[in-house]
C-alpha cells in the first residue's frame, strides 16, 4: 500500500473549524438557538489551525486512522452493491438475449483463433 500524504495541521484545523461552525449555525435554519458548545469548539480549531499547532497532530492521526478503517468497511459494501445492481442484471439480460460477447461458448472448430480481416491499423490523420 502506498504512502498517504498527510495534510498540514493548519488545513486540518480549518476544516474542522468549518465543520463545527456549520454544526453551530444549523439550528438557526429551523428557528432554534445557536449551539454554543459547537461554536466554542470551532473557534478552538480555528485558533489552533492558524497557529499550526502540534496539539492537532494526535487528532489528525486519529482522524486519518478512522478514515482508513471506514474505507475498509464501506468500500466492499459499495462495490457489492454496484456488482449486484449493475453487473449481475446485465449478465442475466445478456443470457436472456442469448448473447456471447466474449465468445466463450464451446464449438467444434479446430481453433478458437479469430482471423482478422482488413488492414492491421487505420491510423490516418491521427492529429
Amino acid at each position: 500500500m502506498g504512502e498517504i500524504k498527510e495534510s498540514s495541521n493548519r488545513s486540518f484545523g480549518i476544516v474542522f473549524f468549518i465543520i463545527f461552525l456549520l454544526i453551530s449555525f444549523y439550528p438557526l435554519l429551523k428557528g432554534n438557538d445557536l449551539k454554543l458548545w459547537s461554536l466554542v469548539i470551532s473557534l478552538i480549531f480555528l485558533i489552533l489551525g492558524l497557529l499550526n499547532s502540534n496539539l492537532l497532530s494526535p487528532l489528525k492521526r486519529l482522524w486519518i486512522k478512522f478514515g482508513l478503517y471506514l474505507g475498509k468497511i464501506i468500500n466492499p459494501i459499495v462495490m457489492g452493491i454496484i456488482f449486484f445492481l449493475v453487473v449481475t442484471p446485465t449478465g442475466l439480460f445478456m443470457r436472456l438475449l442469448k448473447k456471447d460477447l466474449l465468445n466463450l461458448k464451446f464449438n467444434d472448430n479446430d481453433t478458437y483463433w479469430i482471423e482478422r480481416k482488413g488492414p492491421k491499423s487505420e491510423m490516418k490523420n491521427q492529429f
